[in-house]
């Protein structure tokens, strides 16, 4: 029974301290990454539909980037990366009726939950310059428990400023989701294959997960893709 009253306390402790997550101000900058996965049978009709919002979203008041990208080692899988210049505008896009007919027009085709997650960004910063072509993406995501939450993010900006000096990282950004802030999403891009092997193996990185693993909720979540549209 102490042990049940002890693990029952850390819930508790844990969902109090996701509960105290701020509002975030609607004039705030606001990122989303939404993970997409259909039935492999319908991908072709899957990346025209995402291709369609992409073209529209990018049309709509406040959007700076709208990329679609594909898993590279699992092409039903597709994750959607989205930067908004504030909450206000992001929320607009949302509530939008091409959104709900993208949404529903993909319904059928899935083959797991529409998975979105806004946020907002910690370390932020433009791409170095044009990107390559057959430039790999790579969007991870970090789970903390709740007390770690600051100092993970901290973290994550040390290792972006030190990712950003590597020979061929192209952008690295991380982010903070509005609704349970101790998770993060982490978003690279890198010239090629041996730019990003190479950056996976660095003493930076290996510093930065060695640190992390002691306060991790979940696994480290690494996906590698390439953009699509």
């Amino acid at each position: 029974m102490k042990l049940f009253g002890g693990a029952l306390t850390v819930v508790l402790s844990a969902s109090a301290a996701l509960a105290q997550a701020p509002a975030t101000p609607p004039d705030t900058p606001t990122y989303v990454v939404t993970y997409l996965e259909v039935v492999p049978a319908t991908n072709a009709q899957a990346i025209g539909l995402l291709k369609e919002i992409a073209s529209s979203s990018r049309k709509e008041p406040g959007n700076q980037r709208y990329d679609i990208l594909r898993r590279i080692d699992r092409d039903n899988q597709f994750v959607i990366l989205e930067a908004w210049s504030t909450l206000r505008e992001q929320q607009a896009h949302g509530a939008g009726a091409a959104l709900k007919q993208f949404q529903d027009k993909l319904t059928p085709l899935r083959s797991a939950p529409y998975d979105d997650r806004p946020s907002i960004g910690i370390t932020v910063a433009p791409a170095s310059g044009p990107l390559a072509e057959g430039s790999i993406y790579v969007v991870t995501h970090v789970d903390v428990a709740p007390p770690s939450k600051d100092e993970c993010g901290e973290m994550l900006k040390r290792l972006g400023e030190e990712a950003r000096r590597e020979p061929g990282g192209e952008r690295f950004e991380a982010w903070q989701q509005n609704n349970r802030p101790n998770h993060f999403t982490v978003t690279e891009i890198w010239k090629d294959q041996a730019t990003e092997a190479a950056h996976v193996v660095s003493a930076s990185t290996k510093a930065f997960r060695e640190k992390l693993s002691p306060m991790q909720g979940a696994l480290y979540d690494e996906r590698l893709y390439m953009k699509i549209d």
